[in-house]
């Protein structure tokens, strides 16, 4: 892995940052945002710049304007959407192809947003199909709606949306058993923390191994 290297990026939206994991020989670009609620720091993205650049995959830790100006709340959806189209120039600099990725509202920026972009594929962590509590209120349209490859990885035990709830649909979706929103799993579960994320790394490694 090529030591990292962080850019700003003006979008009509405001100020992005990206924070590139790159591979020495890639193959592809994995660009992958946060949540509403969180930073590039959480534990799925940080591992998964740390696995894929030995595998072919340069990472790009995308941080949207709201999170870069020190906001607390995120946008509106809309807003969101803006940021993304902004820093996608950025990402698809290298002349590779674009992996549009992000957890949980990220995924859904990725959904909405990955055929108007031109995106390979999409990998969508802890996809918030309803919100907590309220399964009528689904968002099964953005994830079928994607129109690309798409890979969903989910924690077992996701108040908005476990595995079970997701509808079938051209798309893979690989579980975390036990695994909350955050993919942290309780010290119960038959699974460790540490295999938790390794589910998680393994799941993304394969499934870039896949895509052409």
């Amino acid at each position: 892995m090529i030591s990292d290297l962080s850019e700003t990026v003006e979008t009509e939206a405001g100020t992005a940052r990206v924070t590139w994991h790159r591979a020495a020989d890639a193959r592809l670009v994995l660009a992958v945002s946060h949540g509403a609620g969180g930073g590039i720091d959480a534990r799925d993205l940080k591992a998964l710049a740390a696995v894929l650049p030995a595998h072919g995959v340069s990472v790009a830790l995308v941080e949207q304007p709201w999170r870069v100006a020190g906001k607390k709340v995120a946008p509106a959806p809309r807003t969101l959407d803006v940021g993304w189209r902004g820093i996608w120039p950025a990402v698809a600099e290298p002349g590779l192809p674009v992996i549009s990725g992000g957890r949980s509202a990220g995924a859904r920026v990725a959904c909405r947003t990955a055929l108007e972009l031109g995106a390979a594929a999409v990998l969508a962590l802890s996809f918030p199909l309803h919100p907590p509590g309220r399964p009528e209120k689904s968002r099964a349209a953005e994830l079928l709606g994607a129109g690309v490859p798409t890979l969903v990885v989910q924690g077992g035990n996701d108040p908005f949306g476990k595995p079970g709830e997701f509808p079938e649909g051209r798309y893979r979706l690989v579980e975390v058993p036990s695994g909350d929103h955050g993919f942290a799993v309780p010290k119960r579960a038959e699974i460790t923390q540490e295999q938790a994320v390794e589910v998680i790394t393994d799941a993304v490694v394969t499934w870039v191994g896949s895509l052409g």
